[in-house]
């Protein structure tokens, strides 16, 4: 949402006349949103912990790394689309808008709530293509599940394979706009 408060207060405009290339203000963007995240699952982790979270016996500190990677993923594919799409914008309700469309069918076809595998047929396709899919069961695997390293992979692949396509639609999208 900052994006649309700097692009009406003419905030954007001043940055985009300085000699900072616009990479760097939408990696900025990105990167802003993305820690942010991180941040939030810190609480939500901690606080978890504190209310008595039970982790599995495979579980290290390193698995904690993990699970910031696992976010961070999802987040950087996630926030350049959004940042894509709010930069454009001039109302601050646009990517509010946007952001509830596409986050909440996301987390209702996931496996988040229900496991998939008592999903109707054609739920579990979406579920399965759905990246929340994977960045839950990687934070699952993480912490309280037993670690399957072949099915972890599996799921940093696509986090990853889906953080690289987003990022660069979003980032070129972002670069377009910002370059006119």
């Amino acid at each position: 949402m900052s994006i649309v408060w700097d692009r009406r207060l003419g905030f954007l405009n001043k940055v985009i006349s300085t000699p900072v290339s616009r990479a760097a203000i939408i990696f900025a963007k990105i990167l802003n949103a993305t820690f942010r995240a991180m941040f939030q699952s810190t609480v939500i982790l901690a606080l978890a912990y504190i209310l008595g979270l039970k982790v599995s016996s495979t579980f290290t500190w390193i698995n904690i790394v993990g699970v910031y990677a696992a976010i961070f993923l999802l987040s950087v594919g996630l926030s350049s689309i959004f940042l894509a799409f709010s930069i454009r914008s001039t109302r601050m309700e646009r990517p509010m808008q946007f952001v509830g469309l596409i986050t909440m069918p996301l987390m209702f076809a996931s496996n988040i709530f229900f496991p998939i595998s008592l999903m109707p047929s054609w739920m579990q396709t979406i579920a399965r293509i759905n990246p929340l899919t994977y960045l839950t069961d990687a934070v699952r695997q993480l912490t309280i599940l037993q670690l399957e390293p072949s099915t972890l992979i599996v799921d940093f692949i696509y986090l990853s394979t889906f953080a690289a396509i987003l990022a660069t639609i979003g980032i070129v999208l972002s670069w377009k706009y910002l370059t006119k």
